[in-house]
C-alpha cells in the first residue's frame, strides 16, 4: 500500500500517481486493526498512507455516509465497498488512478448527495524551499504559505490549508464542509518545518473552519487559524475563508507621494479613533466601515489632521479590551465588516488626503481556548515558564520571540497590513513591556537574560528585525513605538544599534504636562519644571506628543475635567494647553472627543457626544484644534525642524512666579514666537525679547472669541521696541490674556 517516492518532477499538488489498476475489481487489502481503529477514531497521524488512491484502488473515510462511488471519465460510476465504521474501498475505475481530477467521489449522505474530489488524491503542497524558509522563521513564506487560502491545484478549485503545529500528534481541518467532524480531512505532516497541510477541494470563500489539533495526550483542541484573514463575528470563534480578491485601489497618487508626509520635517497631526465608538451605528445594518468611510476621512481632513490612528482592529474575542488583546493578527474584526470594506475605508482616507495608522500588538495575547495558547498541546507561541510567558498586568500570555517561527509569524502580520491594506504605519503597543524581563514583576518572578540582565534580548532582536523588514518592504510606511521608559535609541537606525522605529510616543511630556495642568494655577509656580523639562531630552528621539485614549479612561476623567476651576476656566486651560502642545517640538496626537472638549470620560460602548457642538464654547475648542492643525501645516517654523535643536530656542524659561513660558520656533528663515500664560491673571506689557525687529503678527490667540474666549490680546499684531530683553536687542510688550497661548509670526519692518 506504500506510495512511490516523490519524483523531483512532481509539482506541488500533484499526486504520486501509480500505474493503472490491473483489474477493475481490485480492492485494498484489509487494514491492520490498530490502523483501522486509529483511522475511524480520528487518531491516525498519516491518513495519506491509507486513504486515497493506492495501487489502482481507493479508500475513503466518510463517517455517516450511506454509500460512496468513484466517478470516472464519461461519468462512469463504480460503487465502493462499505467496510463499516465509515470506511469505503474499491477500484479506482478506468483512467490514471491517482491523478488529481482523474476521478471524483459521489457521497450519499442522509438526505443529500455530495460530489467532490478526493483530498487524498493530491500530493504535497508546500515546496521544499518554502519549508526551509518557514523553519528559519522567514516571514515571506509565512505570509504566502501558512493559513487556509483559496487555491487551484491541478486545475481544481478548493482550499489550501497549512498550519504550524510541530508537536501535534494529528491535525485535521474541520468546518461547514465536513460537519465539523475531526475524523475527516486529516492533514499531512511536513516534518522539515513542523507544518501540517491539506488541499480540500471544492470549498468556497465564506466557509467557516478551524483546525482540530490532537495533542500528545490524545486530546483534541479546536483552534482558529492563526493566519486567518477573516473571522466570525464574536462571540463566535471560527475562522472564515477569505476570497483573497485584490481590492481595486484608487490611491496610486497617495502611495507615490506619501514618503514626504512621513519625514521628520513633515507636519504629522494624528487623530486617534476607536472605530466602534466614533459615531453611533444606524439601525439599517449598514457596514460600519462603510459608514466610517463616508464620514471620518472628510471630518479628519476638515479638522486639518494628517492621519487617523485606529485602536487595534485585528480580531479580538473581548470587545472590552478595545482590541489590545487580539487573536486574529491577520483579520480585520468582523465587528466592523469584511476585509474589503476595511480596504475601502483606507482608500477613502487616502482620497481625502488622510493617512491611516493602526495600533498593533506584538507584546501579548489572551488565553482563549480557540486561540494560540498551548496551540499544539505545548507552549508553542508563548514561553512555557510563567515567569516569562504570563503577563501579570493583563493576565495574558507573552509571545516567545526567541522562536524563529513566532518572529516570522509576527513580522508577516505587520507586513500584511502594510502591503495588503495600504496602511501607512503601525503604532506598536506596549514596547516597554517587551523590552524588560522584569516589567511589572517582583524579584523572583522573572528570569534574567543570558548575561544576567533584565533586558529581553529576544524582543530587542525581534523589534530590530521587524523595523528593518518594514523599511525594506514598505519604505514609505512609518513605525511608531509606545515606549514609556528611557530605553536608548528607540528611533535610531538598526545599523547604528537602535531599535529602528521612526517615532516614539513622548510619554514623559504627556505625564509631566498633565500633572502640571491639574494643579490649581496658584500652585503652578511650584511645578514650573514639569512644563519645561521635556525640552531637556526633546531631541534624544523623534517624538510624537500623545494625548491618547489611555488618559481619558479608568477614572482618569476627560481632558476637560482634568483642568481645575469652573467651567469657563477648564475650557480656557484646555485651550491654552492645546496651543502650547501644537507649538512644542514633536508630532501631535489627540484622541477623539478631545477636540470638542467632551466632559465625560471615554466609554467604548457609547459614541462621542456630538451634540456638544451645539454649545458655542465646545464648538470654539473644535475650531481651535482645526486652526492649530492648519497653522502647524502651513507654517514651516512649526514643523520643518521638529527633529533639529536649531529649530527651537527658549525666550522665557524661568518665569515660574507668573507661570509664563515663551519660545521661538524657526525653519531657518521664518520665526514664530509662542507664549503661554498658565494663570487666570491678565498680563499687560509683558516684555519678551525677540531676535528680529519690526512687526510680529498675532496669528493665534486661544482666548479669541471665536474659540470661546474673552477676546483679550494684541489686536492682531505687535511691534518691537529697541529695549533689550532675554538676550535680544529688541523686544515686544505683549498683552497676555488669562489662561492663554498666543503665536506671533515675524512679518518684517
Amino acid at each position: 500500500m506504500s506510495r512511490r517516492p516523490a519524483s523531483p518532477h512532481d509539482a506541488p499538488g500533484r499526486a504520486n500517481a501509480s500505474p493503472p489498476p490491473a483489474a477493475a475489481s481490485a480492492t485494498p487489502p484489509a487494514l491492520d486493526p490498530a490502523q483501522r481503529a486509529a483511522l475511524v477514531s480520528g487518531q491516525h497521524g498519516d491518513p495519506f498512507a491509507v486513504l486515497g488512491p493506492h495501487d489502482g484502488t481507493v479508500r475513503v473515510l466518510a463517517p455517516g455516509a450511506r454509500s460512496v462511488s468513484v466517478v470516472g471519465p464519461q461519468e462512469a460510476r463504480h460503487p465502493l465497498r462499505d467496510d463499516g465504521d465509515g470506511l469505503f474501498s474499491g477500484a479506482a475505475g478506468p483512467g490514471r488512478a491517482g491523478e488529481p481530477g482523474s476521478y471524483r467521489l459521489d457521497i450519499e449522505w442522509p438526505g443529500a448527495l455530495q460530489r467532490t474530489h478526493d483530498p487524498y488524491a493530491f500530493g504535497p503542497l508546500l515546496p521544499a524551499d518554502a519549508l526551509r524558509e518557514l523553519a528559519a522563521g522567514g516571514w515571506h513564506a509565512a505570509l504566502e504559505w501558512l493559513g487556509a487560502r483559496p487555491a487551484t491545484v491541478a486545475g481544481i478549485a478548493g482550499l489550501r490549508c497549512a498550519v504550524w503545529a510541530p508537536n501535534a500528534r494529528r491535525v485535521a481541518v474541520v468546518g461547514d464542509f465536513n460537519s465539523w467532524d475531526p475524523r475527516r480531512h486529516g492533514m499531512r505532516l511536513r516534518h522539515e518545518a513542523g507544518v501540517w497541510e491539506l488541499f480540500v477541494p471544492d470549498v468556497e470563500p465564506g466557509a467557516a473552519y478551524k483546525f482540530a489539533v490532537t495533542d500528545a495526550t490524545g486530546a483534541i483542541r479546536f483552534k482558529a487559524d492563526p493566519h486567518a484573514r477573516r473571522a466570525e463575528l464574536p462571540p463566535a470563534t471560527a475562522s472564515l475563508v477569505d476570497d483573497g480578491a485584490p481590492y481595486p485601489w484608487t490611491d496610486g497618487d497617495w502611495m507615490r507621494t506619501r514618503r514626504a508626509r512621513h519625514e521628520p520635517d513633515a507636519p504629522i497631526a494624528i487623530y486617534e479613533v476607536h472605530a466602534g465608538s466614533w459615531l453611533a451605528t444606524d439601525d439599517t445594518g449598514a457596514c460600519p466601515w462603510r459608514q466610517l468611510a463616508d464620514k471620518l476621512p472628510a471630518y479628519a481632513a476638515s479638522m486639518g489632521f494628517s492621519h487617523v490612528e485606529l485602536m487595534p482592529i485585528m480580531e479580538h474575542p473581548f470587545g472590552g479590551s478595545w482590541g489590545y488583546q487580539p487573536l486574529g493578527l491577520f483579520a480585520p474584526s468582523a465587528r466592523f465588516g469584511p476585509p474589503a470594506a476595511f480596504a475601502h475605508f483606507v482608500d477613502r482616507c487616502h482620497a481625502a488626503g488622510i493617512g491611516v495608522i493602526l495600533d498593533w500588538v506584538p507584546a501579548h495575547f489572551p488565553d482563549d481556548a480557540h486561540g494560540l495558547a498551548r496551540f499544539d498541546g505545548t507552549a508553542l507561541y508563548e514561553y512555557d515558564d510563567p515567569r516569562e510567558g504570563y503577563h501579570p498586568d493583563w493576565h495574558t500570555l507573552v509571545y516567545n520571540l526567541g522562536r524563529t517561527e513566532v518572529r516570522g509569524f509576527m513580522i508577516a502580520s505587520a507586513l500584511h497590513w502594510l502591503q495588503r491594506f495600504h496602511v501607512d504605519g503601525l503604532r506598536v503597543d506596549a514596547v516597554a513591556s517587551m523590552l524588560y524581563r522584569d516589567y511589572s514583576r517582583q524579584p523572583g518572578e522573572w528570569i534574567p537574560n543570558r548575561h544576567g540582565g533584565r533586558e529581553n534580548l529576544e524582543a530587542v532582536d525581534f523589534l530590530r528585525a521587524l523595523n528593518q523588514a518594514v523599511r525594506d518592504e514598505a519604505p514609505d510606511a512609518i513605525m511608531i513605538a509606545e515606549e514609556s521608559t528611557a530605553w536608548p535609541g528607540v528611533t535610531a537606525a538598526v545599523a547604528d544599534g537602535g531599535l529602528g522605529f521612526h517615532y516614539k510616543w513622548n510619554m514623559g511630556w504627556m505625564h509631566d504636562t498633565l500633572r502640571y495642568l491639574r494643579e490649581d494655577p496658584v500652585h503652578r509656580r511650584y511645578h514650573h519644571g514639569e512644563l519645561t523639562f521635556s525640552m531637556v531630552y526633546a531631541y534624544a528621539e523623534r517624538y510624537v506628543l500623545p494625548l491618547s485614549h489611555d488618559e481619558v479612561v479608568h477614572g482618569k476623567g476627560s481632558l476637560l475635567n482634568k483642568m481645575p476651576g469652573d467651567a469657563a476656566a477648564r475650557l480656557a486651560n484646555l485651550r491654552a494647553y492645546l496651543g502650547y502642545m501644537w507649538a512644542h517640538p514633536g508630532k501631535k496626537l489627540l484622541f477623539m472627543g478631545g477636540e470638542i472638549a467632551q466632559a465625560a470620560e471615554w466609554n467604548h460602548d457609547i459614541p462621542i457626544d456630538w451634540n456638544l457642538l451645539d454649545d458655542p464654547p465646545r464648538k470654539g475648542v473644535q475650531r481651535l484644534v482645526g486652526d492649530l492643525n492648519r497653522l502647524y501645516r502651513t507654517q514651516p517654523a512649526l514643523h520643518a525642524r521638529d527633529a533639529d535643536p536649531a529649530g527651537f530656542a527658549w525666550v522665557v524659561l524661568d518665569d515660574a512666579d507668573n507661570s509664563v513660558v515663551a519660545f521661538l520656533r524657526s525653519d531657518g528663515t521664518a520665526q514664530l514666537l509662542a507664549i503661554s500664560n498658565f494663570t487666570p491673571v491678565a498680563r499687560t506689557d509683558y516684555r519678551v525679547g525677540v531676535p528680529l525687529a519690526g512687526h510680529w503678527a498675532e496669528v493665534l490667540n486661544t482666548d479669541a472669541g471665536a474659540y470661546g474666549g474673552a477676546g483679550g490680546g494684541n489686536l492682531g499684531r505687535a511691534r518691537t521696541q529697541p529695549i533689550p530683553a532675554h538676550g535680544h536687542a529688541q523686544s515686544l510688550a505683549l498683552a497676555l490674556p488669562p489662561l492663554s497661548t498666543l503665536y506671533f509670526r515675524h512679518e518684517g519692518e
